[in-house]
């Protein structure tokens, strides 16, 4: 079970020196999820004295007003034999046996965080004790609960050290060790007041009763200690402390534990409780059910740690791999975004991804819609097929038929599907593509640039799929399909007087029959390029972009120096300092992983 114990003190200190400890407005953190007792009590509550009762040290600074100022992570550590020493964690190194050293290593280590204006800090001072005198056991030191600032602190202080203090109880995982002076009234305790509130049914909640031997005489704290006063679920635990002569003696804690000893057993009020008072069942106590509630998180650990890490492995390749050192390296990275990018944008057009239906849709839908919304009925109007053959027959009619008026009425007409026939070019997929290639968001420039790259080399595609898809066009208007003309019948009368004015040489019937074989030829033309045209486009474009849609951009990248592939590789700071805290804690999940898994498979 001591493992156990060990554990949670490795990841708390671990997490400490992440910066990842519980902190208001810091990432979602394990510190929280971690057992920890938390002891609270008010100024001159006797907090500082049970807490060395507890480790047998003299440690902990003293003097008036609000000494502690940052919480204090206090891991016991129980040895077999060897000289007790203290480490801090900010002193890897550094094995403390002067425990007035380590006194004032705390009050250093507070005013470096702090500065000497006597303010508070959220940020902890891991001390780890190691003695054959100890139970395994953390405790956390909070700062004394206060109603008054004292000179040199700002007025906020009493409001912050009580922020700070729920900060921590307010944990379901925390157990509360509530610190009262037995020579006070229970009803105005301020640690009994906080626990209160944040644990009303006093699950967590260990009461203990300081300064029992200095209560008025005549007066005893029996009711207190047995539970009628105030119930808690756990037994209220008494403690004889020092006297402040005492510690000016430097009287020995040895010493000091055995005359609480014989306080409680040759008390007649307390004799049948002596079994259950004092410092040293305290802190066997709460190791022992520290122990129990860790074994008891065990599970709940391993789920949260299990689905942190995936979280954070997920957000990590969200932002992407670091930027590469060397030339070779951030050539290689551009390279392989830039591929991911020609990937994605052709499994559109391929079906993989979504999207290349549109190119299919303008084929298919919006290019013969637009056919069939050319208006050739009104360029085959009466008035303009008789200005065309009266105009193409000059200054007299032609024998057997119009042919140079068909030529003219055929050509203006096919010179309408121009327009269409460009339209349909204009379809692509690279901005969808830019857009979801996630690995360009984390570098603005480069985004820019392999966008550029794409819409240069999709533009000089789309302008060779225009030129020959108007060639298409021009095409049928440059040779007329000569059989379509020999299956008509033959015209011999053009029901025209030719001694009659140029524009009144045909009758209607016969100017309808030509708008009409016109018609019938200009929708021959039109049903050969909706063929025709999609395959021009996917050979002059489509085809090209899966082939070579960055080739020339590769071809540049090659040319380029260190200094400008630096620059396409601008990640965002905010975003590269994001992926060095993502990585360290995914670092200490992984660990507290194994340490866990290690642990429970040990049970």
């Amino acid at each position: 079970m001591e493992n156990l114990i060990s554990l949670v003190n490795k990841i708390q200190r671990a997490c400490t020196a992440l910066g990842d400890h519980g902190e208001e407005g810091a990432m979602p953190t394990l510190w929280d999820s971690l057992p920890a007792i938390a002891v609270v009590g008010g100024q001159s509550s006797g907090k500082s004295s049970v807490l060395e009762s507890v480790v047998g040290k003299d440690f902990l600074p003293r003097g008036s007003g609000i000494v502690t100022r940052r919480p204090l992570v206090l891991q016991l550590h129980k040895i077999d034999e060897g000289r007790e020493y203290a480490e801090f964690m900010h002193l890897p190194r550094k094995r403390f046996t002067d425990f007035a050293a380590v006194r004032q290593e705390i009050s250093d280590e507070t005013d470096r965080e702090t500065g000497h204006s006597k303010a508070i800090s959220t940020v902890p001072i891991h001390l780890s004790i190691f003695s054959p005198n100890v139970v395994n056991l953390t405790l956390i030191d909070l700062p004394g609960l206060t109603k008054v600032a004292v000179d040199g602190q700002p007025e906020s202080t009493v409001k912050d050290i009580d922020n700070m203090v729920r900060s921590f109880i307010e944990k379901p995982n925390c157990i509360i060790l509530a610190i009262s002076p037995a020579n006070q009234d229970l009803a105005t305790s301020d640690a009994i007041k906080i626990s209160r509130e944040v644990d009303p049914k006093g699950e967590r909640t260990f009461g203990v009763l300081t300064k029992i031997d200095l209560m008025d005489q005549g007066t005893n704290a029996v009711d207190i200690l047995e539970g009628r006063s105030y119930k808690l679920q756990f037994p209220w635990i008494g403690v004889v402390n020092r006297s402040q002569a005492d510690i000016n003696k430097s009287v020995d804690m040895i010493a000091a534990r055995r005359r609480e000893r014989e306080y409680f057993s040759s008390s007649p009020e307390y004799r049948h409780l002596a079994n259950r008072m004092g410092s040293e069942h305290l802190g066997r106590v709460l190791s022992k059910h520290l122990e129990v509630v860790i074994k008891s998180r065990i599970p709940g650990l391993q789920s949260l740690v299990s689905k942190t890490i995936g979280e954070l492995e997920a957000e990590l390749s969200r932002l992407g791999k670091p930027i590469a050192a060397d030339t070779g390296g951030k050539l290689y990275v551009i390279m392989e975004i830039s591929r991911t990018f020609d990937q994605i944008f052709k499994e559109h057009l391929d079906g993989v991804r979504s999207g290349g239906e549109k190119v299919y849709g303008v084929f298919d839908n919006q290019f013969p819609a637009a056919l069939k919304r050319l208006q050739f009925d009104k360029h085959l109007s009466m008035e303009n097929i008789r200005k065309l053959i009266t105009e193409a027959d000059g200054y007299q009619p032609h024998l057997i038929a119009p042919e140079q008026g068909y030529r003219r009425l055929i050509e203006s007409s096919l010179l309408c599907i121009r327009g269409p026939a460009e339209a349909a070019v204009d379809a692509d997929l690279a901005q969808k593509s830019i857009n979801e290639t996630t690995e360009l968001k984390q570098y603005p420039t480069l985004r820019v640039e392999v966008a550029n790259a794409a819409f240069e080399s999709l533009e000089r595609m789309k302008e060779e799929s225009k030129r020959a898809t108007l060639q298409l066009v021009d095409m049928e208007c440059g040779y007329l399909t000569v059989d379509f003309f020999r299956k008509l019948p033959q015209d011999i009368d053009k029901g025209g007087n030719p001694t009659h004015s140029l524009f009144d040489r045909y009758n209607d019937s016969y100017l309808r029959r030509v708008g009409h074989n016109v018609l019938n030829y200009v929708n021959m033309v039109c049903s050969s390029l909706r063929i025709a045209i999609p395959k021009s486009i996917v050979y002059c474009q489509v085809r090209e972009a899966k082939r070579i849609l960055l080739d020339h951009f590769f071809a540049e990248l090659g040319a380029k120096e260190a200094r400008q592939l630096a620059k396409l590789l601008d990640e965002d700071p905010a975003v590269m300092q994001r992926r060095t805290l993502l990585a360290k804690r995914l670092e200490l999940y992984r660990s507290a992983q194994s340490e866990i898994e290690a642990v429970a498979w040990s049970k």
